[in-house]
């Protein structure tokens, strides 16, 4: 399985960015997810969805963001609305949740938010 995020730039407060994740392999039946790392501070959880749609996010952005995804196309998504400079790292997808761990990521792509 190998994952591709893109979608990251340079927005304002306030504004939107959309992110996707696309997924070679078979990934229907895994748990996709984003975490995010800004400089110079440990990889944060962000957002997870089930293979049922089940959703979750960090408290940091509940009402704000919202992760769906297209099985069809083996795409995750991860919609930022009212972006803060505090959502300012690099966001990186995540598939097959194996407890507390991640069986697979991607690259990470550079969210920066300016104030």
């Amino acid at each position: 399985v190998q994952l591709q995020a893109s979608g990251g730039g340079l927005v304002q407060a306030g504004d939107s960015l959309r992110l996707s994740c696309v997924a070679s392999g078979r990934t229907r039946s895994y748990t996709m997810a984003w975490f995010r790392q800004a400089p110079g501070t440990e990889r944060d959880f962000v957002a997870e969805i089930s293979w049922s749609g089940s959703e979750s996010y960090a408290d940091s952005v509940k009402g704000r963001f919202t992760m769906s995804r297209d099985l069809a196309k083996n795409t995750a998504y991860l919609q930022m609305n009212k972006l803060k400079p505090d959502d300012t790292a690099v966001y990186y997808c995540a598939a097959q949740r194996i407890g507390n761990q991640f069986g697979y990521w991607g690259q990470g792509t550079l969210v920066t938010v300016s104030s």
